[in-house]
């Protein structure tokens, strides 16, 4: 028996196709492009649309039958549909700055600790109700004629199933949804000016939408009794997917973003949540929930190094049949920092900070300063900015006792032993370093009755890789930069931000 899971990311888009025994049976990864400009940050629903149905149709090509398909998506940004289910305009993604004077009025109305204890929220422009707020206020054109709102995690469920469900984790990124009643916050969005009934039905986490349509089985090549699942948020999806069901357990999903996923057992609504910016998301299992630590830049950095600092470099690996990023990492120093400081907030910054003004900066360059310097202070920046989260993180009441690692980074031996020394944790890796789709597989294929629960379904996928242990005498070289990286944020923003008259 065949499980699909689809992974929709903000850059690209993947099918994988196992056999229920857990063995990997196909897949298939299509990339697009994120629309940029002066304006802002933009994407193209109906291409991601296109992209979609074009990795499913080549993951299960050959492939007699699949039972079911679990989504997973990117959260935050969202989709107006229209008329013929096509959207009304394009995306703004969490990235975008519209919507935060939109993000004021809300805080204005509701103030900060109503909104944080309703939606489990921090309040800030990236989530979903500043934007629809945005679109409703100056594209009243597009608000008039939508027919629905969704993110693109529901939008692809639709598209499907003609069935219009959203999950409770990607509802949570909206900002306006009560995490605590698990149903749309009904005056938040009426405040924001969003009619209700535009909105998918919430439902948790692996719930069933129903059998694919007929017309889109028969494109995509699949039997007219394959089973929709509404998945999650992709970084649920990760933490399912590398096993992560136990309190204390924790996903390192390295993608476009990074992100730090913990579970723990009870709400924490304490003040270094709110302060820090955590999140509060009801998780899979019964009184379990989840947090976000993040980074905006992860692995999109060295993307941006790879594209616009060494092309050419990359295209003589190409030619070699080599994948650039391991051209680099053969190049980068083994066992010592590259005596840069790289601040990764290229696109503002996440947690704690959650500052969409504060820039990236590169601090240390000297005449012997090589490229790939550069592209190992960029990995460094990374990392340090996740051990800057997990100390708030413990602050807050939430300890992490071990890391699973995941997402295109998990294939990065140089950068998962640079995390091990300089997060002074163990780093666990998986035999499927792709676990979004995976999770997707694990919880379509409980969904539809093979596997009794998650934990059966975890024995059968979730096949652990080598472990990355902290080296103490790289830890305390490393321990050095951390120092003084921890007073970056504080430094560039100062200087950033007196340029036009404000402080840090």
């Amino acid at each position: 028996m065949a499980i699909a899971g689809v992974d929709v990311g903000t850059t690209g888009c993947k099918c994988t196709v196992c056999d229920s025994d857990g063995s990997l049976l196909s897949e298939a990864y299509r990339e697009y492009d994120i629309q940029k400009d002066d304006d802002g940050r933009e994407l193209d629903a109906w291409e991601v649309w296109t992209n979609v149905k074009a990795v499913i149709r080549q993951a299960v090509s050959g492939i007699d039958r699949i039972h079911a398909i679990g989504i997973t998506s990117f959260g935050e940004t969202t989709i107006f549909v229209g008329e013929n289910d096509k959207p009304l305009m394009n995306s703004l993604l969490y990235v975008d700055p519209r919507g935060e004077e939109q993000c004021k009025k809300l805080i204005n109305h509701f103030g900060r600790d109503y909104l944080f204890q309703i939606t489990g929220i921090n309040p800030h422009a990236m989530y979903s109700i500043s934007k629809l707020m945005w679109v409703a206020e100056n594209r009243r054109d597009v608000y008039e004629r939508t027919k629905h709102i969704c993110q693109f995690g529901d939008y692809i469920v639709y598209m499907l199933s003609g069935v219009w469900q959203i999950d409770y984790s990607l509802a949570c990124r909206t900002m306006a949804f009560d995490y605590r009643k698990l149903d749309w916050a009904e005056d938040i969005l009426q405040f924001a000016g969003i009619d209700k009934g535009l909105m998918s039905a919430s439902a948790p986490t692996g719930s069933t939408a129903g059998l694919i349509r007929k017309e889109m089985a028969s494109e995509l090549g699949l039997s007219e009794d394959t089973l929709i699942v509404s998945g999650c948020h992709d970084q649920i999806a990760a933490a399912i997917g590398t096993g992560c069901l136990k309190c204390g357990m924790a996903v390192d999903g390295t993608g476009t973003v990074e992100c730090i996923t913990p579970i723990f057992s009870h709400p924490q609504c304490s003040k270094a949540m709110q302060k820090y910016n955590f999140v509060m998301v009801p998780y899979v299992e019964k009184d379990t929930y989840v947090t976000y630590a993040f980074s905006f830049n992860g692995g999109s950095l060295l993307k941006w190094y790879r594209d616009n600092l060494a092309a050419l470099e990359a295209g003589g690996f190409r030619k070699n049949g080599i994948n650039p990023y391991d051209g680099f990492n053969e190049q980068m120093k083994k066992g010592e920092p590259s005596g840069l400081l790289v601040l990764p907030y290229f696109s503002g910054s996440a947690t704690p900070y959650m500052d969409g003004e504060i820039t990236g900066a590169i601090l240390g360059i000297r005449d012997n300063t090589t490229s790939i310097d550069l592209y190992q202070g960029l990995m460094e920046g990374v990392t340090y900015e996740m051990r800057l989260n997990l100390e708030c993180l413990k602050e807050a009441g939430i300890e992490v006792t071990e890391l699973r690692a995941t997402g295109g980074g998990a294939q990065a031996e140089v950068w998962l032993q640079m995390k091990a020394d300089i997060l002074n944790k163990k780093i666990v890796t998986l035999g499927n370093a792709q676990s979004g789709t995976l999770g997707c597989i694990m919880m379509a294929g409980t969904s539809c009755g093979i596997y009794r629960n998650l934990e059966e379904a975890a024995k059968v996928f979730v096949k652990t890789g080598k472990e990355y242990l902290p080296d103490p005498k790289k830890h305390k070289m490393y321990e050095a930069f951390y120092i003084k990286y921890k007073r970056l944020y504080e430094a560039v923003g100062r200087v950033w931000k007196e340029d036009d008259g404000r402080t840090a």
